[in-house]
């Protein structure tokens, strides 16, 4: 297991690479640059140039690219040109946010997902399998930010239940925390159940026909037991891997969530710099984020062996 661990990282280094290079590179063909940010509506072309000196962005691509990756091989993703500071203090100061909605979201879609599939599956051909599908086909359907607006306007104008944006740290409030997160985090799982819970409901289709379910209901044991202690089991690898695509997916759609509900995580940091033209907040954040897409997919990898004992025994 640790030859294995130790191969996917040595593996993950050529993605992380691409993913970093790309960046730059588009960062490079993006018209404009900070300077004009900096030096603001009055500045003569005199001005402008002197502040590109400053920064370094009128040297050439390449020499700024190995800067870039030699500061990187020191654990230094550079120093943002408008926050005044680290790339890296400002992308560890919102990284808890970006994480905890994307975390609660992929723990709300598994589970609405899974046992909206399972519940498909049993009822198979029946008024349920035909209501769960469609409803998973909806959550496919619906555009995340339209229908985190329904929400706000739902639950947060309308009822006033719940907060309509803003974000208070776990460690403050546990139940501020829940009461900011809920709406954003059922707008990014509503939208991603409907993978997993079609996924669900494929997987426990094929193993529910296998003779050892057949066996364990001969043996009478109780329904809910071979659903989920023999069925569920041997249908969890295929589920698994598209949890592990969810949670790239919620990461990269955090994007959107954050700005909508006016939460201060990594993507509405990664907007603002993009619009602002922040190339090294950029980057940092986007390779952040890869990092951790990667090392999800790992994680997904090696339960792929406490699943599948076959899976195991191949490694």
């Amino acid at each position: 297991m640790l030859l294995f661990i130790a191969r996917r990282l040595l593996s993950a280094i050529p993605v992380l690479f691409v993913v970093s290079l790309m960046t730059f590179v588009i960062m490079w063909l993006v018209p404009g640059d900070v300077s004009a940010e900096i030096g603001g509506t009055d500045a003569t072309p005199e001005q402008i140039q002197q502040i590109r000196e400053q920064l370094g962005i009128d040297r050439p691509l390449l020499e700024r690219a190995v800067n870039w990756y030699g500061n990187l091989l020191r654990g230094d993703l550079g120093h943002s040109y408008l926050l005044n500071r680290s790339v890296v203090d400002a992308v560890l100061e919102r990284l808890p946010v970006t994480l905890s909605l994307a975390g609660l979201s992929l723990v709300l879609a598994t589970i609405m997902g899974t046992l909206l599939g399972i519940l498909a599956a049993v009822r198979h051909n029946s008024w349920v399998d035909q209501g769960s599908m469609v409803a998973a086909l909806i959550g496919l359907s619906i555009p995340d930010f339209w229908f985190g607006l329904v929400l706000i306007i739902l639950f947060g104008v309308t009822l006033g239940w719940l907060p309509t944006g803003g974000f208070v740290p776990i460690t403050e409030d546990v139940l501020g925390w829940v009461r900011c997160m809920t709406l954003p985090a059922l707008t990014l799982a509503f939208t991603q159940m409907g993978v997993i819970a079609r996924m669900t409901r494929s997987s426990m289709l094929d193993v529910l026909d296998q003779d050892f379910v057949r066996t364990a209901r001969a043996k009478g044991m109780r329904a809910r037991t071979v659903i989920f202690k023999h069925a569920l089991r041997n249908a969890l690898v295929p589920i698994v891997t598209v949890v592990g695509v969810t949670a790239g997916v919620l990461l990269s759609g955090a994007v959107v969530i954050e700005s909508v509900f006016s939460l201060p995580g990594v993507g509405r940091l990664i907007v603002g710099s993009i619009q602002r033209r922040d190339f090294p907040v950029i980057q940092g954040g986007l390779l952040v984020t890869a990092s951790i897409f990667v090392f999800v997919n790992i994680v997904v990898d090696m339960l792929y062996g406490w699943l599948d004992p076959r899976v195991r025994d191949e490694r």
